[in-house]
């Protein structure tokens, strides 16, 4: 079982950054891939990026990428994401996932995190 905890989301400017994280509870944390997804007002959930858990391999979806970069702490049994030249399309309620392999925690993680508010005025 993984209990996770999203924080550091908040209002930014357009152009602005922010950092994410997500604390999980578990002795076996650095045995899960780990992913951020988002879900705006009126839109479905979105996968953003993930890492697994062997090599700290990373996905992005092409909307975010070469702006948003996650990394994990085993030792502190976080996952973060760093976002760079936000734009108001990036509102969202950002979420954290946890599954035992990088194809689930893209696709249907099975534990997630409730969630925290980014907003990027313009």
């Amino acid at each position: 079982q993984v209990q996770l905890v999203e924080s550091g989301g908040g209002l930014v400017q357009a152009g602005g950054s922010l950092r994410l994280s997500c604390a999980a509870s578990g002795r076996t944390f650095s045995r899960y891939a780990m992913a951020w997804f988002r879900q705006a007002p009126g839109k479905e959930r979105e996968f953003v990026a993930a890492i697994s858990w062997i090599h700290g391999n990373t996905y992005y979806a092409d909307s975010v990428k070469g702006r948003f970069t996650i990394s994990r702490d085993n030792a502190k049994n976080t996952v973060y994401l760093q976002m760079n030249s936000l734009k108001p399309e990036d509102t969202a309620v950002y979420y954290c996932a946890a599954d035992s392999t990088i194809q689930i925690v893209t696709t249907a993680p099975g534990y997630w995190g409730q969630g925290t508010q980014v907003t990027v005025s313009s």
